[in-house]
């Protein structure tokens, strides 16, 4: 990979890593947030997001949503586990995206693509090109003696 690869790829990992740890962080730091205002009016597969709003479920739906935000964040400014919490996200991401989805129309000014799914390919790119080795932390995570030990950890660091 060209130095200049590296630097876009170390720039679209912390901007993104900014924008969803900046999301988690606000959302710890609001005791009113709740995800039942974004879910309770879901478009599709309404049976689930139902679901996922009953007192029981919807305290781990907010804890998950505050925690994978702000992890999610950390992971990807620091560039450590940037490929699987990039794959956790592109899953969060896409439940974001589907009860906005009044297909074909997610909002007002999209068709069928609106931020959810930007943000779920730049993802996928940091995935497939381990952007955690661009200027990241994994390398040094890399030589811990748990990776040693365990050679299939490292693949998921970067």
């Amino acid at each position: 990979m060209s130095k200049s690869q590296k630097i876009a790829l170390f720039i679209l990992r912390v901007v993104l890593g900014w924008m969803y740890f900046y999301a988690g962080i606000t959302k710890l730091a609001d005791p009113g947030w709740s995800a039942a205002f974004y879910i309770k009016d879901a478009h599709m597969f309404t049976g689930f997001y139902q679901w996922l709003m009953t007192p029981n479920i919807l305290p781990i739906v907010n804890f998950l949503n505050e925690w994978g935000l702000t992890l999610l964040g950390m992971a990807l400014i620091f560039g450590v586990f940037v490929r699987l919490g990039s794959l956790l996200g592109i899953a969060l991401m896409i439940l974001y995206y589907l009860p906005i989805l009044k297909f074909p129309y997610p909002n007002a000014h999209a068709f069928i693509v609106d931020e959810h799914i930007i943000y779920s390919a730049a993802l996928a790119v940091l995935v497939v090109f381990k952007a955690g080795r661009a200027y990241g932390l994994e390398k040094q995570c890399a030589k811990l003696p748990i990776c040693s030990k365990f050679p299939k950890l490292r693949n998921w660091l970067g």
